[in-house]
């Protein structure tokens, strides 16, 4: 039998919202104590909204934590284990948000199983009595590449969001479901490797793309745009578009940086954007699915580069037709294979060579892999 990807996935049956909060916070516990910290107060916090709820309590949007504590004891309805503990999680959560010590693995798990602790009386007490909870566990430090804290960040903002917006009545219900819907199949069902989460959406008129983590600060090479090559050159000029953090939100009006370019050409990048962010989607899977080793990208290809492969010269001996490309690379102390960029667009800017002339290095480099 698979063993569960995260301890509480058995939520889910509950509350799927809820599940999700919960992997996030399991992720973070040897990525960043302070972000697991600060936001298990939300995990439990809407525990306890649902608590009143089931209770018929009243309950006002601007309640905090603490008082609703305080309102569901004073009701009689926390024992005092559930109570400390719930206390403990408010009291760190505090001061993880506001402290800036260093916050230590260990203050992490004594939160964990204090969750833990609450969880288990929520499940017990409001749910189903043939609904079992499994026995605590602790956490394993992940081994597997992990996400950075920011996009853990990111992520918990938008499921507690969603978790929120659940439980509000000020939403149709129609709508929360197609935004549940929607944000199970984007981040909930745990099918993204980390750096995919969307940090930010680009629009051109009716049209959408959902840039990925991994792309907020990436280096937008105009020769991986060839139709927007010339384009991109000159907004780079006017420090427009040189990266992805520096493109506007909406791309309608990008040629007005720039003299003689049109909306065309807006469209032109916006379409040929897409194709990038789809290559480098590919591109990261590829090496989280084969760590510890070295590619070369070459438009929408790629080859591995073994130790044989990168111990050749970079002689007119072992390619022809290219001598041109050969002498700048050497020029710039490029003698070997293995020092080549890992994309070999790149290698156009040398004088007088174009894409065609890097084309016919990848080739040559793919046939001598082949070859051993």
């Amino acid at each position: 039998m698979e063993k569960p990807s995260y301890f509480y996935h058995f939520l889910e049956a509950i509350s799927k919202e809820l599940a999700f909060v919960a992997r996030e916070l399991e992720n973070s516990i040897f990525t960043s104590p302070r972000t697991m910290l600060t936001h298990a107060r939300v995990f439990v916090e809407n525990i306890l909204q649902k608590v009143i709820q089931a209770e018929k309590l009243p309950d006002e949007s601007w309640t905090n934590l603490k008082d609703r504590i305080d309102l569901l004891n004073q009701n009689g309805y926390l024992i005092s284990e559930i109570r400390d503990a719930l206390h403990r999680i408010r009291q760190i959560g505090n001061q993880a948000a506001h402290d800036t010590r260093m916050f230590r693995y260990s203050e992490t798990l004594l939160c964990w199983e204090d969750v833990y602790r609450i969880v288990k009386w929520y499940v017990e007490v409001y749910q189903p009595v043939d609904f079992s909870i499994p026995d605590y566990q602790d956490p394993s430090p992940q081994m597997k590449q992990s996400y950075e804290i920011t996009e853990i960040e990111e992520r918990l903002k938008t499921l507690e969001k969603l978790l929120i917006a659940s439980m509000e009545g000020s939403k149709e219900e129609s709508e929360v479901k197609l935004e549940t819907a929607a944000t199970q199949e984007k981040i909930g069902a745990e099918v993204e490797p980390p750096g995919f989460t969307t940090i930010r959406t680009i629009t051109y008129k009716d049209k959408k793309l959902e840039i990925p983590y991994f792309l907020r600060d990436a280096f937008l090479l105009p020769q991986r745009f060839p139709s927007s090559e010339t384009f991109l050159i000159r907004l780079g000029a006017e420090q427009q578009a040189r990266i992805m953090s520096e493109l506007p939100n909406n791309l309608e009006g990008l040629h007005n940086h720039v003299k003689r370019y049109n909306e065309k050409h807006d469209e032109n990048f916006f379409d040929e954007l897409k194709i990038f962010i789809e290559e480098e989607k590919i591109r990261r899977q590829l090496t989280i699915d084969r760590p510890g080793e070295l590619f070369y990208f070459f438009k929408a290809d790629h080859l591995v580069v073994t130790e044989e492969l990168s111990k050749i010269p970079l002689t007119t001996a072992e390619f022809n037709g290219i001598p041109n490309l050969l002498r700048q690379l050497n020029e710039d102390q490029m003698d070997r294979v293995a020092q080549l960029p890992k994309e070999l667009l790149i290698l156009a800017k040398y004088d007088k060579v174009g894409i065609g002339t890097v084309e016919k290095l990848f080739d040559q480099l793919k046939k001598k892999q082949q070859s051993y």
